[in-house]
């Protein structure tokens, strides 16, 4: 288990609403529907008809979801034409979508251990060298860092104890992004 530190070592003491990342991560991206669609873009998929069709998704549902990841920046549209036919529009993946390769790499990798045969599925490789990619958590001095190693703590402590005194509901500050 992580240890925590500081002021959030009393856990009781703070709101996760709001706070935790993991939850505003899953606000945008939390559902399956959305996460097959960005494995369908990481893949190359861009048209509607690809995405709906290679997710098993209803056209009503991969609708839904598109405008969804559209409307968070993971998506963008791009209007396309084929000779003869009206313009429709393309999705490809924005900088933030992309940003959600390591996400989908830690799924699968996570996925190889459940239980199933593990011949078959996708493996993804480098393509300079060939071996397997996997997704590794590493601290910024470029240390492998395991759960039982990890810590956490309220990363702008000071504004977010005196906030709390202050009787106010405590919001984190603005994410960089």
């Amino acid at each position: 288990m992580m240890e925590l530190q500081g002021a959030f070592a009393r856990r009781d003491d703070w709101q996760v609403k709001g706070w935790c990342r993991i939850e505003r991560a899953l606000d945008v991206i939390g559902t399956k529907s959305a996460m097959v669609i960005v494995r369908e873009l990481l893949y190359g998929g861009t048209k509607f008809d690809e995405l709906a069709r290679r997710t098993q998704l209803s056209d009503a549902v991969a609708s839904s979801r598109l405008k969804q990841l559209l409307a968070d920046g993971i998506v963008e549209r791009r209007p396309y034409r084929e000779p003869g036919q009206r313009t429709r529009y393309e999705y490809v993946l924005t900088d933030r979508g992309r940003a959600l390769f390591p996400v989908l790499t830690a799924l699968m990798d996570w996925g190889e251990h459940l239980e199933g045969d593990r011949r078959g599925g996708l493996e993804v490789t480098h393509r300079g060298c060939g071996a397997p990619v996997s997704a590794v958590v590493r601290c910024a001095e470029g240390h492998e860092v395991s759960v039982d190693e990890a810590a956490a703590r309220i990363r702008d402590e000071a504004w977010a104890v005196a906030a709390r005194e202050r009787g106010r509901k405590a919001s984190p500050p603005a994410v960089d992004n």
